[in-house]
């Protein structure tokens, strides 16, 4: 820590102000889910005190300690988020239509914030190398109601040798030494050193490069750490635009914790030269017939309206895929888009997925809880049925949690890996 601080000394005028601000507790924030409802309106059912984020208008600080508690949490309504960090995916302007990756995106702050930019429309791809976060990341994707993603397992130089030229808007929020998560995380104090530094450095450069390579003409790139080594955010920026001169640096953001309010955050934008080439539709596998026609079959029963858009089969799993989705053979995929659910013994099973993607309005069987109805819920429980039957769907104050299914009780189908203990 005494190099660190050295380190940071001869960086900073305001040394003395920062080293007072680092035994202080750190900003807490959430970001309201706008795909489910908007912030004024999440102001009105809140249980939170809210403060506005300058950044970021779906963003508030908030003094709640643990905000996951709420079951509007599990409702997918906000995610917990840090108040700097919803400052780098503003800045790549992202707009409904696109094709969009975030290249290193688990646990899913900045590419669940894509999503809601994108409002449903166009391809968002949510990457990430490590096996055990991408199945976080997907699970948020899920909670948060997103449907028009691809969740990938895969190093990022072998996505760049698949997808050249291929999208709109990259965001790479990259692994780095966590200078600016002191306060947050003790676990970054104890990892960080020197070579830490020099590690990542590197480590960044051949992930940038691969962002580089799989960018089209005329698109965006931001590049984003939570740490204020020069190494790592400004020399990395200089040495990107050196790498190709079709690149051009247009906006950098660097926020430190005793400046503004926020944790420590760094992001630089990039844009690319030329014109968008126009997009060639790739061709995609049909769908089981038999499976589609049991989704239909139980469509009729558990929502307002139907679906529409294109099928996909993966084995027994059926999904609603976003328009301009590339081939997927070849690749780790935890999700393309809405999982419907599974086509087994000739009957159709949904997914919790469903019971989150589909707006409030479109579902046939609501059943409301109030909060510790609800709250029984997510620990698993069966809970009592005044009527109804067949599939169903729990809710909090009218916004969906999970599948129930009813009979002489309401069955509890909320998957077992996300109950409350």
């Amino acid at each position: 820590m005494k190099e660190y601080l050295e380190r940071m000394r001869a960086r900073l005028v305001d040394f003395e102000a920062y080293a007072a601000c680092l035994s202080q507790p750190p900003y807490r924030g959430v970001r309201v889910n706008s795909l489910r409802l908007s912030a004024q309106e999440f102001a009105k059912i809140t249980p939170f005190s809210l403060s506005p984020v300058a950044w970021e208008p779906c963003g508030f600080y908030i003094e709640e300690e643990k905000p996951g508690k709420s079951v509007y949490h599990d409702a997918g309504l906000f995610y917990v988020q840090e108040p700097s960090a919803m400052c780098a995916a503003p800045l790549l302007d992202v707009r409904p239509g696109e094709r969009v990756l975030d290249l290193c995106s688990a646990p899913g702050g900045k590419g669940t914030q894509l999503a809601q930019a994108m409002r449903g429309e166009g391809l968002l791809v949510l990457n990430e190398k490590m096996p055990d976060r991408a199945r976080v990341l997907l699970q948020n994707v899920e909670r948060m109601g997103i449907c028009n993603a691809v969740v990938l397992c895969a190093d990022p130089a072998l996505l760049a040798e698949r997808f050249a030229g291929f999208f709109d808007k990259i965001l790479v929020d990259a692994p780095c030494s966590g200078e600016g998560m002191f306060r947050k995380e003790p676990a970054a104090v104890e990892n960080w050193s020197p070579a830490l530094v020099t590690m990542c450095a590197e480590r960044q450069k051949k992930i940038l490069d691969s962002a580089r390579k799989m960018l089209a003409e005329g698109g965006r790139i931001v590049y984003s750490t939570c740490t204020f080594s020069e190494e790592e955010d400004e020399q990395n920026a200089e040495w990107f635009v050196r790498q190709d001169p079709s690149f051009r640096m247009e906006a950098e953001k660097k926020i430190y914790p005793h400046r503004e309010r926020g944790e420590g955050h760094y992001a630089a934008l990039f844009v690319r030269e030329g014109a968008p080439a126009q997009k060639k539709k790739s061709r995609l596998p049909a769908a089981d017939r038999r499976a589609v026609a049991a989704y239909r079959a139980f469509e009729r029963d558990f929502l307002a309206s139907p679906l529409e858009g294109e099928f996909v089969s993966f084995g027994n799993s059926l999904s609603l895929v976003p328009e301009g989705l590339f081939p997927l053979d070849g690749l780790k995929v935890l999700r393309a888009g809405l999982h419907l659910g599974e086509y087994v013994g000739g009957r159709f099973e949904p997914s919790h997925a469903l019971a989150l993607g589909v707006a409030c309005d479109r579902l046939a069987s609501v059943y409301s809880l109030g909060e510790e109805d609800a709250l029984r819920y997510l620990r698993g429980e069966e809970l009592p049925c005044d009527g109804g039957s067949g599939w169903g769907v729990a809710a909090a104050d009218g916004w969906p949690l999970g599948l129930v299914k009813a009979s002489s009780a309401l069955k509890n189908h909320y998957p077992k890996g996300l109950r409350r203990r």
